[in-house]
């Protein structure tokens, strides 16, 4: 079965590199047309997106603030004329013990990773309500990390296991105007917040501790997971669901921290 993607019209948050740009490609390879929203300019990004005929657009844009998220959304809408999907991927991670948490770095991971998923879901599901009117897709990327202990760590995790109450609400709320809200939750994967963990190095210990042996391949295995939960065609009974793809890691007691992507 086909996902029938072709002519979209998605935003994805934090789509310049690793995950969100791997879930980008892998729906501009179906036909969806992508604006990118991150701080910083990724034109090999961009061009790789327009390699496989789909239009595509940067917004420049700091998630950690309402104003700047509010601009976002409505920037992808008037770029793509219109909008269909919506992947809330940007996070970002402060290590710091709890004895020496900073209200600063607290406010700033949970703006970063859970309150800017809330203010781009409210603007874009009042687009899908208000002038799509045909339904939509929200698509937010979670993490392993709430389901195990780790150090350093209680905002970021707090944060991330937040995404995944909110993902369940708002996919009830939203259903009687038939938008289906899911969640993706990726387990070890090389992008820009893990190279601090020397993957390489560690790849012996790491494939020992995951049960399919490997780390996983954003290309193969998140960007194709990510168009099955975007696609009506393919999952169209499928909302406030949590697709985990970590081959295993939730359940190995491996000491090692995954975390997100770019903001």
């Amino acid at each position: 079965m086909e996902a029938n993607l072709n002519g979209k019209k998605a935003l994805v948050t934090g789509g310049g590199t690793g995950i969100g740009k791997g879930i980008a490609l892998e729906l501009a390879k179906e036909g969806v047309d992508i604006v990118i929203a991150t701080r910083n300019q990724y034109p090999e990004t961009i061009s790789q997106i327009k390699s496989y005929g789909a239009k595509a657009f940067w917004v420049q844009t700091d998630v950690s603030k309402e104003k700047e998220v509010i601009q976002m959304v409505n920037e992808a809408i008037n770029c793509l004329n219109g909008l269909d999907l919506y992947v809330n991927n940007a996070a970002a991670h402060w290590d710091e013990p709890i004895t020496k948490l900073t209200t600063e770095n607290w406010f700033n991971s949970l703006n970063t990773n859970l309150s800017s998923c809330i203010w781009g879901c409210r603007e874009v599901a009042n687009y899908f309500i208000n002038e799509s009117k045909k339904g939509g897709n929200i698509l937010i990327i979670g993490s392993t990390t709430i389901y195990s202990s780790g150090l350093n760590e209680v905002s970021y995790r707090v944060s991330k296991g937040g995404l995944k109450y909110f993902m369940e609400t708002l996919g009830v709320e939203l259903s009687p105007f038939g938008i289906r809200v899911n969640m993706l939750t990726p387990g070890l994967f090389e992008t820009n917040m893990t190279k601090n963990l020397g993957l390489k190095e560690k790849e012996g210990m790491i494939i020992k501790s995951i049960p399919l042996k490997r780390v996983g391949d954003i290309n193969k295995d998140i960007g194709p997971a990510a168009v099955f939960l975007l696609s009506d065609n393919l999952s169209s009974y499928i909302t406030c669901s949590n697709l985990i793809v970590d081959g295993g890691i939730r359940f190995a007691d491996s000491g090692i921290s995954v975390h997100g992507e770019d903001k």
